[in-house]
């Protein structure tokens, strides 16, 4: 299995069906490898465990994690499967988080907030430069600044993922704005 295709089947998997091959998560996510590559292969698919812990040290986004003896393997957050209930700890936010959308989502957002969809949370970044990735993942991208500071201060609960995603339960209408003035 080509290391793009792998990760985009891991990241299913762990995110969102371990069922699809048999797979049990325990609540903070975590998988063990053998059982993944096994569930994989029943399936048809050509994983292996080096492919896995590939998935894990490659790329810049660090979906993934290894535990210490090399032998599980949970994504860091974007769950929507409920076998996950990962437990963060709180955290002060920065004063200003961002969130990349593509442009045609903005009506909701401006009626609805931010809300997690199918996922546990909505998914935040401390830089720019990374909501508009995410943005163009969806579209044409467009940034949403999130005034995480009053939200935080109102208390809203904010966590940061070990990858550095900041994760929080939604975003209120009144708490977004972005560089133009407007929301």
């Amino acid at each position: 299995m080509n290391p793009e295709d792998a990760s985009k089947f891991i990241a299913y998997v762990l995110r969102h069906a371990p069922e699809s091959i048999g797979l049990a998560l325990d609540a903070e996510g975590w998988a063990d490898i053998d059982a993944l590559v096994a569930g994989a292969v029943a399936s048809g698919r050509g994983l292996t465990r080096p492919d896995v812990v590939h998935a894990t040290v490659s790329g810049a986004k660090k979906r993934y994690e290894l535990s210490g003896d090399g032998q599980r393997i949970r994504a860091l957050q974007g769950h929507s499967t409920p076998q996950v209930q990962r437990s963060f700890e709180p955290v002060v936010p920065p004063v200003r988080l961002f969130h990349g959308t593509a442009t045609r989502f903005l009506e909701a957002i401006r009626s609805q907030g931010l809300l997690p969809g199918t996922r546990q949370h909505v998914h935040l970044s401390a830089d720019e430069a990374t909501a508009v990735q995410v943005g163009q993942r969806h579209g044409k991208a467009h940034v949403l600044w999130v005034d995480a500071g009053r939200m935080h201060a109102m208390g809203h609960a904010f966590h940061r993922a070990e990858n550095g995603v900041w994760l929080t339960q939604a975003v209120p209408p009144e708490f977004l704005s972005e560089p133009g003035g407007a929301a």
